[in-house]
């Protein structure tokens, strides 16, 4: 196991201070601040594939009125409370994400044994007294993160999930898009993505629809918003909720041009929904200035669109219809929250994902595509229900 500097201690990378896990197959960086996953590069010792997206401005002398959270924006991180969380809620200001997408973590320990690495941080919140440990494990042979996040001494309603990025090829329509099955899917309600930012976006606000392929956009046209990169000087934001049952949910992203399949698992009743933002140039405000293009996030997570803890945790449109927009903490006992992601290399006419499914033994799954091409992963699924 190898970490930047003496254990404890981290180096600069593309701006921010990071630690460095290892394994044979996987080579990961965690900020300081923030707590994010970037670069991640899988397949190391072969093609080493690097899915995740790190802002174009990450190494800038950026104003001081950029939050912490903007300065960091990398790869996948967890938020508490999910959201911007422009409404004050029973006291609460929380900003962006919340605190811990922009406050330094803090470098619990490194373990390893048994083939696995495991990276350990903690955040102590003041926002909302708790704590909250990040365990980032690595497991020799897969190319996979398995994520923990353990919640503790919280009380109260609560919208949390993941925000993991991907950053594309520039040819539209070079990734394709797929989900496990979906109760509802629904664009974000307001035309402005970020109310009150100028940003853009090509769907028609608050449409309800049933597939990916066809949803309807401004024009009063239907785009096919699987495919991506498209709908260039546009950012456009989908939320979809889970069919409850099954062994886990999962979102995929294959990229046929770069030959492999990005995907994540998780318990459908632990991050009930998929926020999934499709990044192509719409937010033009400072220092985003139209830079953030060909970018996809998939975001597992449990909460009412982005708006955050206010909006999930009262009475809702979406909580109105049966959906678990927040979930309902105790300082008594702790909350997990668990998560994988992982890539699988692809041969040539693989192309979208159709299924994921537990393999033999529950310890690979199998992704099946559209075209019936099979890659069987090594990963452990029942990484998912365990506390």
């Amino acid at each position: 196991m190898m970490i930047s500097g003496r254990d404890g201690e981290s180096s600069a990378l593309y701006g921010q201070k990071s630690w460095r896990v290892v394994s044979d197959c996987v080579e990961a960086f965690v900020t300081e601040r923030g707590g994010m996953l970037a670069p991640v590069t899988f397949d190391r010792q072969n093609r080493r594939i690097q899915p995740y997206s790190i802002a174009p401005w990450h190494s800038e002398a950026l104003d001081e009125t950029v939050p912490g959270w903007h300065r960091v924006f990398r790869g996948d991180f967890f938020c508490l409370p999910f959201g911007l969380n422009n409404t004050v809620y029973r006291g609460e200001e929380h900003g962006v994400h919340g605190e811990i997408a922009s406050e330094p973590w803090t470098f619990e320990g490194i373990e390893q044994g048994n083939g696995r690495t495991t990276l350990h941080l903690s955040f102590t919140t003041k926002v909302r007294p708790g704590r909250i440990d990040k365990f980032l494990s690595l497991v020799d042979g897969q190319n996979a993160v398995y994520c923990r996040h353990v919640i503790s001494g919280m009380e109260g309603a609560m919208p949390m999930g993941h925000h993991a990025m991907l950053q594309l090829p520039e040819e539209e329509g070079s990734a394709l898009i797929s989900m496990s099955p979906k109760a509802y899917w629904q664009v974000f309600p307001e035309t402005d993505l970020h109310p009150g930012e100028s940003s853009y976006s090509a769907l028609k606000a608050g449409a309800r629809f049933e597939s990916l392929q066809r949803v309807p956009a401004a024009s009063g046209e239907f785009v096919d918003a699987s495919r991506f990169p498209a709908r260039p000087g546009n950012d456009d934001v989908m939320l979809s909720i889970n069919r409850q049952g099954g062994p886990f949910a999962w979102s995929a992203a294959s990229i046929p041009q770069w030959n492999y399949v990005w995907f994540a698992l998780k318990d459908a009743a632990v991050l009930c929904s998929t926020l999934m933002w499709l990044s192509n140039g719409g937010h033009r405000l400072y220092p985003w200035n139209g830079r953030h293009r060909h970018r996809i996030a998939l975001e597992e997570m449990t909460g009412n669109f982005h708006y955050g803890l206010a909006e999930s945790a009262e009475p809702n449109a979406l909580s109105a219809m049966g959906f678990t927009t927040a979930h309902s903490l105790s300082a008594d006992s702790a909350f997990t929250v668990n998560y994988i992601m992982a890539v699988a290399p692809t041969s040539r006419g693989f192309g979208r994902v159709k299924s994921i499914e537990p393999g033999p033994g529950r310890r690979t799954v199998i992704l099946t595509s559209a075209s019936g091409q099979t890659v069987e992963q090594g990963l452990d699924p029942d990484f998912l229900r365990g506390g």
